[in-house]
């Protein structure tokens, strides 16, 4: 019976999340049984969202439980197959992640091309956060060409994407990140515009007016749009990471009244209601992903037992592009 190492939540978090919250377990993983597959992870993802799950509260997902394994995004390949569906050596993503090694029935499984990238890439630019970002930018915002773009937390998975599609579908794109390097790293991708959250205050770097707020942080940067959102301009409401290890509610924003006078829509979603939408997606973005028009970078922090580290790191912006763990081999 193989062996494999995981990651468990054992005490839920209290403000930012601890080391101490998690625990490393070795576990024995049975043999596939008929329809079952056996796969190696090659990398895990860690995402924002998954800070929400560690609390015991009712939301769009279940809490993740004390004493059992943390899930999410992964990648990896079928090295024993009971299951018609998936060969042996073929690539899958799936949700089974924080472990090396995952049993599956098929439920789930999404194959990967290994052949058209780098397999990480599944979980980043061509996975979840880029459809995030193609969903929310132009289903959900509508954004067209000629019109401007905020987007906050602008250098991570999601944010970089959402810049670089708005700029080829013909918007102005302005972009804000928490340090000189990431907003060195966004005028590399061409947004027209791009701030340090920490130097300059979003209010004074919108004074010329948005059209279109896509919103990975919430708080005083949410107040900021809104007053610079234009007549009838759209928030998508994807994420509020500066308010994920918050203990008490935010206080605002004190000015959403303006979403009345200025007729704003403000909309939020969830991308697991829009994976009808990736075969579209796929089809527009994987071509651009290949030319170099849309480019991405991955932070990798090596090893399962490293897990938390990243996650934690993720929480308080060490990342530039998508957070990744590295925690098998790779084609």
């Amino acid at each position: 019976m193989p062996r494999s190492r995981e990651i468990h939540l054992v005490v839920r978090p209290h403000g930012m999340p601890q080391p101490t919250d998690f625990a490393l377990v070795e576990v024995d993983v049975p043999e596939a049984a008929d329809g079952e597959v056996l796969i190696r992870n090659a990398f895990m993802s860690v995402d924002p969202y998954m800070r929400g799950r560690m609390n015991d509260a009712k939301s769009y997902v279940p809490p993740f439980q004390l004493g059992e394994v943390l899930t999410g995004g992964a990648v990896g390949q079928v090295v024993t197959s009971r299951n018609d569906r998936f060969e042996e050596g073929a690539w899958v993503v799936h949700n089974l992640g924080w472990r090396e090694l995952a049993l599956s029935d098929g439920a789930g499984l999404l194959p990967f091309d290994a052949a058209a990238g780098p397999v990480s890439t599944g979980l980043g630019v061509l996975g979840m956060p880029g459809l995030t970002a193609y969903v929310g930018l132009l289903d959900v915002g509508r954004a067209e060409a000629g019109e401007t773009v905020y987007v906050s937390g602008a250098a991570g998975a999601v944010g970089s994407a959402v810049g670089q599609i708005a700029k080829l579908k013909g918007c102005r794109v302005i972009g804000s990140a928490g340090s000189a390097e990431k907003v060195a790293w966004l005028k590399e991708l061409g947004f027209d515009e791009a701030f340090d959250y920490h130097e300059v205050p979003a209010g004074d770097a919108l004074s010329e007016g948005i059209d279109v707020y896509f919103d990975n942080v919430g708080g005083s940067t949410l107040e900021a749009a809104l007053a610079a959102l234009r007549v009838r301009g759209r928030v998508v409401a994807c994420g509020a990471i500066s308010q994920y290890n918050a203990t008490e509610l935010p206080a605002g924003p004190r000015n959403l009244f303006l979403a009345v006078t200025k007729r704003l829509r403000i909309e939020g979603f969830i991308v697991s209601d829009h994976f009808d939408r990736m075969p579209g997606f796929l089809g527009e973005v994987a071509p651009w992903v290949r030319d170099g028009s849309v480019r991405y970078r991955e932070t990798v922090v090596e090893g399962i037992e490293n897990a938390p580290a990243a996650f934690i790191g993720l929480l308080g912006g060490e990342n530039i592009g998508k957070m990744l763990v590295k925690v098998g081999p790779e084609p």
